[in-house]
C-alpha cells in the first residue's frame, strides 16, 4: 500500500504520518503545496521523513493558485455569507489536484488528508479526489474510530508529538489551529470556539500574522492604484505584476494598514455553525477594487444577473464543488461578463478601511452627457421618462382602481 498524504507539518498531519505508517504498514509519501505559506514550509522534508515518510514533495503552486483559483473567484466577487473571502475553501481543490498528480506519478493507490469529520475541508478534498481520480482509495483518519480513540483532543495530540519529539507550533498555551496561504490566514478551534471570546485583546495580539490591528496602523493614509484587464488585476501603482505578485503586494499594503480582519460565525456544509477568525488583507483590497471597475463597465442587468448568481458560486466553492459542472458553467458566464471590466481604481487605505477615491476605464458606461444634472444637451430626452414611468405604473394604478389602496397606506381616521 502506498499512501500520498496532504501534509502541512502542523499538529494533525504530524501525528497522522506516524499513525498511518504504524496502522497500515504502508509506504507514506508526504506532499505539501506551496500556496503562499512562506516560512511554514521550512524543514518539511526533514520533518516528514523523521516521522515516518519515505519521500516528500513540496510543489511551488503560488502562481497557479493566484492565476487559476483566486483570480477566477475574484471575477465572481465571491464572498460566502457576505463575510468570508473563501481563502481556505479555494485552496483545497488545487492541493487535491496536485496530490492526485503525485499519486499517479508515484503509482500510489491511496490518498489521505488530515481534515476532521466535522469540518468543510473533508468535503473539499474528497469531492475533488472523486472528480479527478475516482478510483483512488481515500483515508481520512479523523473519521476512523480507532484514531479518535487514540486522539480525543488536541491535548493528546500535542502530548504525542512531545513524546515522539515531533516539533509543532501548537501548544497548550496556544490552543488554536491556523491555516495560511496567499489569500488569507484562518484561525479556529481552542480558545476561538467561544463566540464571545474577543481575539483582539492585547493578550492575544500575537495570534495575527498578516496584519496589524487597526489601532496600531499608521496615522497617515496611503493611496494605491490597481489596474484591471478583463476582470484581473495586472498592475499595482503602475507596476505590472503577475497574479502571485499582485497578491503579495496587496497583502503587504493591506496588512500594514490593518485591513482584512474578519470574525464570523459561519454555516458549515455539514450542517453545524462554527466560529472562525480570518486575515485577508490583499483579498479585501482586490475585491473592493474589482467591484469599483465593474460599477463603471458592467451593464446594469448583466451586473444584477451576475450578482444574483454570486451567492451560489460562493456556496459551491465553500462546499467543495470547484470541479463540478455547475461551477464550470457559472465560471464561463462570469468570465464572459468580464470582457470589458478593464480600468484603474484609486483607493485610500487607512486604519482598517478601504476608501474609494476614483475609478476610470476606457470602456466606461458612465456618460456625463446624459447623467449630468446641469442641463447638458445630449441624446437622452427627459420627456421620454414620462411614458416610461406611466407604463411601469400601469399595474399599480390598475390595482388601486380594482382593489383599493393597501390598508397600511390608507389615511388614519
Amino acid at each position: 500500500m502506498k499512501i500520498i498524504l496532504a501534509y502541512s507539518g502542523g499538529l494533525d498531519t504530524s501525528v497522522i504520518v506516524k499513525w498511518l505508517k504504524e496502522t497500515y504498514d504502508a509506504d507514506i509519501i508526504t506532499f505539501a503545496a506551496d500556496i503562499g505559506q512562506e516560512e511554514e514550509l521550512k524543514g518539511l522534508d526533514k520533518k516528514a521523513k523523521a516521522t515516518g515518510a519515505s519521500k516528500h514533495h513540496t510543489l511551488d503552486l503560488v502562481e497557479e493558485f493566484a492565476r487559476d483559483y483566486i483570480f477566477p473567484m475574484v471575477r465572481a466577487n465571491a464572498i460566502y455569507e457576505g463575510q468570508y473571502y473563501l481563502g481556505t475553501s479555494i485552496a483545497r481543490p488545487l492541493i487535491a489536484k496536485a496530490q492526485v498528480e503525485i499519486a499517479r506519478k508515484e503509482r500510489a493507490d491511496t490518498v489521505a488528508h488530515g481534515a476532521t469529520g466535522k469540518g468543510n475541508d473533508q468535503c473539499r478534498f474528497e469531492l475533488s479526489y472523486m472528480a479527478l481520480a475516482p478510483n483512488l482509495q481515500i483515508i481520512a483518519p479523523w473519521k476512523i474510530e480507532a484514531f479518535r480513540e487514540a486522539f480525543p483532543g488536541r491535548a493528546e495530540m500535542i502530548a504525542y508529538c512531545q513524546a515522539h519529539k515531533i516539533p509543532v507550533e501548537a501548544s497548550l498555551k496556544k490552543p488554536y489551529s491556523m491555516d495560511r496561504n496567499l489569500l488569507h490566514i484562518s484561525y479556529e478551534a481552542g480558545i476561538l470556539e467561544d463566540p464571545w471570546f474577543d481575539p483582539t485583546v492585547a493578550a492575544n495580539k500575537n495570534m495575527f500574522k498578516l496584519s496589524v490591528s487597526p489601532e496600531d496602523a499608521p496615522d497617515k493614509p496611503e493611496y494605491v492604484e490597481l489596474e484591471f484587464e478583463k476582470g484581473d488585476c495586472v498592475a499595482v501603482n503602475g507596476k505590472k505584476l503577475t497574479p502571485g505578485e499582485v497578491m503579495k503586494t496587496l497583502n503587504r499594503l493591506g496588512g500594514k494598514h490593518g485591513i482584512g480582519r474578519v470574525d464570523i460565525v459561519e454555516n458549515r456544509f455539514v450542517g453545524m455553525k462554527s466560529r472562525g477568525v480570518y486575515e485577508t488583507p490583499g483579498g479585501s483590497i482586490l475585491l473592493h477594487a474589482h467591484r469599483q471597475v465593474e460599477t463603471l463597465t458592467l451593464d446594469r442587468d448583466l451586473q444584477h444577473l451576475r450578482d444574483s448568481l454570486t451567492p451560489k458560486y460562493a456556496e459551491l466553492v465553500y462546499n467543495g464543488f470547484w470541479f463540478a459542472p455547475e461551477r464550470e458553467c457559472l465560471q464561463a458566464f462570469i468570465d464572459k461578463s468580464q470582457e470589458f471590466v478593464s480600468g484603474t481604481v484609486r483607493l485610500k487605505l487607512y486604519k482598517g478601511n478601504i476608501i474609494t477615491c476614483g475609478r476610470k476605464s476606457p470602456y466606461s458606461l458612465y456618460d456625463d452627457a446624459i447623467a449630468s444634472m446641469e442641463g447638458t444637451q445630449s441624446w437622452y430626452n427627459q420627456s421620454d421618462a414620462t411614458g416610461f414611468i406611466r407604463l411601469n405604473g400601469l399595474r399599480l394604478r390598475a390595482r388601486a382602481k380594482a382593489q383599493g389602496v393597501p390598508k397600511y397606506a390608507r389615511p388614519k381616521k
